[in-house]
């Protein structure tokens, strides 16, 4: 019988050592960009990412231009484990006049940048 406890405990080890790694990049799966009457933009990001607490979850997200420059970002206070994908806003936003498209970057706090970003005109 103990060379049956071995295996087990084995795979319990490996996948307590592969949460932290499994949670991934944050993925950001929906933009909508509205322009404000006084020539500001609001964005409405929805980020995906297995938030496994607060070792390990999506933290930030970033609009930045073609030249990479950020024009905005949206710090996230906390883990959001039970709410995936999950949707912040960011209103206020300046661009720079001639920029007719931007990027939205994820970020989490283990692998920094590095998921799916989606890149969306300007209305």
């Amino acid at each position: 019988m103990r060379f049956l406890h071995k295996p087990i405990a084995t795979a319990i080890i490996l996948i307590m050592m592969m949460t932290a790694t499994e949670a991934g990049e944050a993925d950001v799966v929906d933009v909508n960009v509205y322009k404000t009457p006084g020539g500001l933009y609001t964005f409405h990001v929805s980020l995906l990412h297995g938030d496994t607490g607060w070792d390990h979850y999506a933290n930030k997200w970033d609009v930045i231009d073609s030249d990479g420059n950020v024009l905005g970002t949206r710090v996230l206070h906390h883990p959001h484990e039970n709410e995936q994908p999950f949707t912040r806003s960011l209103a206020g936003v300046a661009i720079p006049e001639g920029v007719r498209s931007v990027t939205i970057r994820g970020y989490d706090s283990v692998h920094a940048d590095g998921g799916v970003t989606m890149s969306v005109k300007l209305p």
